[in-house]
Parts: structure tokens; C-alpha cells; sequence
């Protein structure tokens, strides 16, 4: 979006990068950093101040959203590239959209369903570190199935372990 395109747009339809972080908590120095990465647009003022339109608000939410699922910055990019530039973007857009993240989301919510079903009593790692490991973990055979939380991993070849 260029400067002439800017002062053509009433003032109010323009956010300040500070009201920008206000209103998405974000951090201004996180906000430069996605524009850098160009995932948001601001346009500059006379004064080369920045100014962000109301939907940049929009696409931060959809950030912060597919940081917590767990997409990386590229998939991000990626997802938000499909997105129409000259309008903002409609709920069938949202939508089709949040529908690849659904896998995903499942997952990590099994994951975490385990995780709250063993945590008390085993953490599933194979790593020795509490007494009972010896008992549902002997020789450390989780190790053969891999690096990290074995038991709770949804690809395990690992005996669950039963806490």
C-alpha cells in the first residue's frame, strides 16, 4: 500500500502501531517483526510514522492463533499468502483456512489428555527419573523407541507405561 493510497483513507480506518499493540497485546517490536517477515502492511504517514489498517488486527489474531497450534512462521507465511490482498478477508477465508489446523489440534489435545492421565505417576520418558521408571521402564527400553516423552508420543512403539 503506498502513501497516496493512505491519505485517500479516512484517518480512523488508520492505527498507530501502539494501537495496534494495545489492541492485539502484542508487542510493537513483534509487530515490526511480522511486517518484516511480511505477514502485516502498514502504510507510512507524511512523518514516516507507520499505519496499520483495522484489519491487520484480524490477521494478528490469526498469528498469535497458529503460533499456539503450532505452526512455524513459514507455515504462517504460507497460510496468510492464500489470502486475498485487496480485500479483508471473510469468514469462509478464516475458515477454510482454520480447517487444516484441525488435525493438528486433535492431536495435541490426545496428547495433552494423556499427558494430564499420566502425570502424576509416570511422565513417560524413559528417563529414570522417578523410582517407579525402574518398575514400568526396566533397562530403559522406552529408549528404543526414541528421544522424548515416549509414552505420551501418539507415533509409540513404546509399551504405555501404566502409571
Amino acid at each position: 500500500m503506498n502513501y497516496m493510497y493512505a491519505a485517500r483513507m479516512q484517518t480512523n480506518d488508520l492505527l498507530s502501531i501502539g494501537d495496534v499493540a494495545a489492541r492485539s497485546g502484542l508487542a510493537p517490536s513483534a509487530i515490526r517483526f511480522y511486517e518484516t517477515h511480511g505477514l502485516v502492511t502498514s502504510v507510512r504517514t507524511a512523518g514516516n510514522q507507520r499505519r496499520f489498517r483495522r484489519s491487520t488486527l484480524r490477521r494478528l489474531a490469526f498469528i498469535r492463533s497458529a503460533q499456539r497450534v503450532g505452526l512455524s512462521l513459514e507455515e504462517i507465511t504460507a497460510a496468510l499468502s492464500t489470502l486475498p490482498s485487496g480485500r479483508t478477508p471473510t469468514r469462509t477465508d478464516w475458515a477454510r483456512l482454520s480447517e487444516n489446523w484441525r488435525p493438528r489440534i486433535d492431536e495435541q489435545i490426545q496428547r495433552l489428555v494423556r499427558l494430564r492421565d499420566q502425570l502424576d505417576s509416570c511422565i513417560g520418558c524413559g528417563c529414570l527419573s522417578l523410582q517407579r521408571c525402574a518398575l514400568q521402564n526396566p533397562e530403559d527400553k522406552a529408549a528404543a523407541s526414541g528421544t522424548g516423552a515416549r509414552y505420551l508420543e501418539p507415533a509409540s512403539t513404546g509399551t504405555q507405561a501404566a502409571g
